[in-house]
């Protein structure tokens, strides 16, 4: 089966849909037509822009080449997982958590899927890596970012509970367990959503993709599924790993709850 190739024309007329939803939003006055036409001016330019760096990375393949592009994304979605939570750890600790984690699910994640089930030749080759490390980024971005601001937000909501449990003598990991088993299920409850619906309401988007590119049904099922284990693997793994890192900030030598190094609004 031949890739169908698409045409300005074709994207063009797919774009009346947003046009569609402008008029919409002008006329129920929603107020949102502005930010749709921003949105969709900046989809398409990211994209594209995308589309022209990887045409170029995958032609070239250096290995140097493939790590600069990813360290590159691990860097831009730290940035993404610090700025979302309402709270802020100071000395740039959102960053420093969501970063350390992020890069630590993903490369743990993308390295396990390249060297085991995909095993392209090189291993490194940049059309399996990057396209593997993007679609891995996106769950573990959204995982981190929602346990982080579950975490951060919790300790201010429930601080006197936690330093009432220190005044009782309870270590600080023992008065924080209730906070951190919330957060990180709060960061796998999207990815669990995900795969319970995944085939019976949906049909996901890189099994929908690779059949559209040609691929049998049964084997985008399978990569679609293999896909599924690692988003959950990496979601976890960033989510239990943001949420630690978060709470050891919050702390220091004498087991205190340091709410000091907070820069949010309500710190409390």
């Amino acid at each position: 089966m031949t890739p169908i190739l698409l045409r300005p024309g074709d994207i063009a007329i797919a774009a009346v849909l947003i046009l569609l939803d402008g008029v919409l939003s002008v006329a129920l006055q929603l107020g949102l037509h502005r930010q749709l036409a921003i949105a969709a001016g900046r989809m398409v330019v990211q994209l594209v822009l995308v589309g022209f760096i990887l045409r170029a990375v995958f032609a070239i393949g250096s290995p140097w080449l493939t790590l600069a592009v990813v360290v590159t994304m691990v860097a831009i979605a730290g940035r993404e997982v610090a700025a979302r939570p309402e709270q802020r750890l100071g000395r740039f600790g959102n960053y420093a958590v969501g970063a350390s984690a992020v890069a630590m699910a993903t490369l743990l994640t993308a390295m396990l899927a390249l060297t085991t089930a995909i095993r392209p030749h090189p291993w490194y080759d940049p059309h399996y890596a990057i396209p593997l490390v993007g679609i891995v980024l996106g769950n573990v971005l959204n995982g981190a970012s929602l346990a982080l601001d579950s975490l951060l937000g919790g300790v201010v909501r429930e601080r006197a509970a936690v330093e009432a449990q220190l005044a009782l003598g309870a270590s600080y990991m023992h008065a924080m367990r209730g906070l951190i088993r919330a957060s990180v299920r709060r960061g796998l409850l999207p990815t669990i959503n995900q795969m319970a619906a995944a085939g019976i309401i949906t049909l996901p988007g890189i099994m929908t993709g690779q059949i559209l590119a040609g691929m049998d049904p049964l084997e985008a099922a399978k990569y679609q599924i293999l896909l599924m284990f690692l988003l959950s693997g990496g979601s976890g793994l960033a989510a239990v790993a943001v949420v630690y890192l978060a709470a050891w900030r919050l702390t220091d030598d004498r087991q205190r709850l340091r709410l000091d190094r907070l820069t949010g609004k309500h710190r409390g």
